[in-house]
């Protein structure tokens, strides 16, 4: 079941949305702002994100990343289609993204999306990843990262299903 439609609206043909995913993340949530946040737009996923928090890696930035990337790579189903949440990836709109969502479902792969920790992500998840997603130009914390991605999924759902959470039109 997606978001609920306002009275009177229709859901478009064919957009019920299905994305599957689960979210392959460095490091571990507290009791916070932070994990409510994620929680809050997770729960409104349909279905929700299946979150799996890894070990934050010890050493020097490389060897950091690279125990990250290990961690997240030993996690990864094999034939998982990987979307890496990295700053030099695409920062498309929330439209754009609604768009790549749909397609990933179409692939019929399971989902894999990644968030490094600190350091970032290691080239080797970089190169396994089929896509690289930015949330813009600005560095965000990787815990909040989470609830980013959560809400631009749920957006992402709400544009596909014809309903009124994304306002589409801005300011002149």
């Amino acid at each position: 079941m997606g978001p609920r439609l306002a009275p009177g609206r229709r859901r478009a043909r064919g957009a019920e949305p299905h994305l599957k995913a689960r979210l392959l993340a460095i490091g571990r949530f507290k009791a916070g702002a932070e994990r409510a946040l994620f929680e809050q737009y997770n729960a409104r996923l349909r279905p929700p994100l299946e979150l799996r928090e890894l070990p934050e890696g010890t050493g020097s930035p490389g060897e950091i990343r690279g125990r990250e990337g290990a961690a997240i790579l030993a996690a990864l189903p094999a034939n998982a289609l990987v979307v890496a949440l990295d700053l030099g990836g695409a920062a498309p709109a929330s439209e754009a993204l609604a768009a790549l969502a749909a397609r990933w479902e179409e692939a019929a792969r399971p989902i894999a999306f990644v968030i490094g920790g600190a350091e970032g992500l290691d080239p080797a998840v970089l190169g396994r990843a089929a896509h690289r997603l930015s949330l813009g130009p600005l560095t965000w914390p990787h815990l909040l990262v989470r609830a980013l991605l959560a809400e631009q999924l749920f957006r992402a759902q709400c544009i596909r299903a014809n309903h009124p959470y994304h306002r589409a039109w801005r300011p002149g």
